[in-house]
């Protein structure tokens, strides 16, 4: 019976000569189980260094080397073996051979890492650590290790348009720029701080990864003149579409300061924020009523409000007509009075063409927006990141699609 329960644990592990276990503990008490292998010496090994196989045993370590593995049913899993060392001719030096299960100079098993990169793909790190019983700490070196082993991989030799915007990496003017590859829906490129310096790092990243600077086409993102001056020396023969989230976010913000300003004299628009910030089909039967009642009122932040709503109808406009139907709104914004309202027209004047080239690209930030969602989720949920680091790896982990191979 004994043997056969270890031939089960060996055909579970998928271990073959020279590898074989020799023994097994389980303790209810502690909550562990301990499986205990022993290795063939006289059979040849992999180099852990070059990797090249076929390496002559040199000795072997004195005490077993201990590695987590996958939870057996509730209970915490360890391997046990001794760590063969092999006389590597490539190399030129005595060094450890590779173990089957686990990579070099690591104290978990493949399996295991494997399972830990899927959880916090799923959720926060600090969670996943309480699900697995380890440190964040030691799973946040599982993460960068397999984040930066896809990344020093990375071909980014048919990347044409890109898609650049920031993300906070906590309270205050902190941020993380991303660059979205457009074509294939992906994050391509992360660092902290925000404006040209960052686009030039890109640049750097792209080249250092078969990208030419040359190639790109089209990029697209928020009218901050950092991004867009950077983007313009960077990558002189890109064209810029405006992200038109970011152009209604403008808007937006401006109907809210004229919504915040009115309601000194005007009470009923207390509590009304949400309802002027939002599209009209997204609010409830009696909200939309309200919305009506304040609507019909002689408000400027009904004013306000029905320009929003006209330059949200921009986007639906066929492109030969855009030019026009812009030029007929500015002309209604002008006359409306409203100083915020004047202050967007004057910037959406300034970065007309690039707003309307959209008409062509049909290129957003949304991707980046949806990826900055998950991202905040998340850094509420685990209070943080702790670091700027850890932040950027969960960003290319989540959005990067990255070939991340535990093998």
């Amino acid at each position: 019976m004994f043997e056969s329960e270890l031939a089960m644990y060996e055909e579970a592990l998928e271990l073959e000569h020279p590898w074989r276990i020799v023994d097994r503990h389980f303790s209810k008490e502690a909550g562990r189980l301990d499986i205990y292998i022993k290795v063939d010496t006289s059979n040849t090994f992999t180099c852990s260094v070059c990797k090249t196989e076929g390496q002559r045993f040199y000795d072997v370590s004195k005490d077993d080397q201990t590695w987590r593995h996958l939870d057996f049913f509730q209970y915490t899993a360890y391997l046990h073996a001794p760590h063969p060392r092999v006389d590597c001719k490539v190399c030129g030096k005595v060094k450890n051979a590779l173990v089957p299960w686990s990579r070099y100079n690591c104290s978990f098993t493949l399996e295991f890492e494997k399972y830990v990169l899927a959880l916090v793909k799923e959720m926060p790190v600090k969670p996943a650590s309480r699900l697995v019983r380890e440190h964040d700490t030691r799973l946040w070196r599982i993460v960068h290790f397999y984040v930066d082993k896809a990344l020093s991989e990375q071909n980014l030799s048919g990347v044409t348009k890109v898609a650049v915007d920031e993300t906070s990496s906590r309270r205050g003017h902190n941020y993380v720029t991303i660059v979205l590859d457009s074509d294939e829906r992906k994050v391509i490129f992360a660092t902290e701080g925000k404006g040209s310096d960052t686009v030039q790092a890109f640049k750097e990243h792209l080249e250092q990864h078969q990208g030419d600077p040359k190639q790109i086409q089209e990029y697209c993102s928020d009218m901050s003149q950092a991004f867009i001056g950077g983007m313009t020396k960077a990558f002189p023969d890109a064209e810029l579409t405006v992200d038109k989230f970011h152009v209604m976010k403008l808007i937006n913000d401006a109907v809210d300061e004229v919504r915040r300003e009115e309601q000194r004299e005007q009470p009923e628009l207390k509590k009304s924020r949400y309802l002027w910030l939002r599209n009209p089909r997204d609010l409830k039967q009696e909200q939309q009523e309200k919305l009506k009642t304040l609507s019909q009122m002689n408000l400027a932040t009904g004013r306000a409000y029905r320009l929003k709503l006209a330059f949200q109808d921009l986007w639906a406009v066929p492109a030969l007509l855009a030019d026009l139907y812009l030029k007929k709104w500015y002309q209604w914004a002008l006359h409306s009075r409203i100083p915020q309202i004047t202050r967007v027209t004057e910037t959406i004047r300034k970065h007309e063409q690039a707003i309307l080239h959209w008409f062509k690209t049909k290129m957003t930030n949304g991707l980046i927006e949806a990826i900055n969602g998950i991202i905040q989720a998340a850094k509420r949920k685990a209070r943080g990141f702790r670091t700027v680091r850890n932040l950027i790896a969960v960003i290319y982990l989540i959005g990067g699609k990255l070939d991340v191979r535990v093998h």
